[in-house]
């Protein structure tokens, strides 16, 4: 009886008990936290591949629509597991105007260390008016 008072009373160890519950989580979190981070570079790289595409898109003389695809490839980056998809860019007229559709797509499945985790997919888009022909505006 009195060896069961004693342990009762006995606070040694209980941190390390307390950190072997709580350490599993941490580890998942902050590896959460870097496959997040792996996704928002990624985003940074839509971007930026967005802005090389309307950048070359609005010169004059007007690429054709390979060039401008070829150059928003070279211009995404992004590290991880996750993969680039960037469809050709899409011809409109509106008002009497031509424009073009861009978009990039990045999809990255995630793991949670031990289980898989779910798959992030992320697609921005740009409508980009291009430069009139000399045709076009008369001259």
């Amino acid at each position: 009886m009195k060896l069961l008072k004693r342990i009762k009373r006995d606070h040694s160890g209980a941190a390390v008990i307390e950190m072997a519950f709580a350490l599993p989580a941490l580890i998942v979190l902050i590896w959460m936290i870097v496959q997040l981070g792996l996704v928002l570079r990624a985003m940074s790289g839509i971007q930026h591949a967005l802005g090389e595409g309307a950048r070359l898109a609005t010169i004059w003389p007007v690429p054709d629509v390979e060039t401008i695809q070829d150059r928003m490839d070279e211009a995404v980056y992004g590290i991880g597991p996750g993969d680039f998809a960037i469809p050709p860019p899409v011809q409109g007229e509106a008002d009497g105007s031509e424009y073009l559709d861009l978009e990039v797509t990045y999809v990255q499945e995630t793991d949670l260390l031990l289980l898989p985790g779910p798959t992030i997919s992320v697609s921005r888009s740009k409508r980009v008016w291009r430069a009139e022909t000399e045709e076009e505006s008369g001259t």
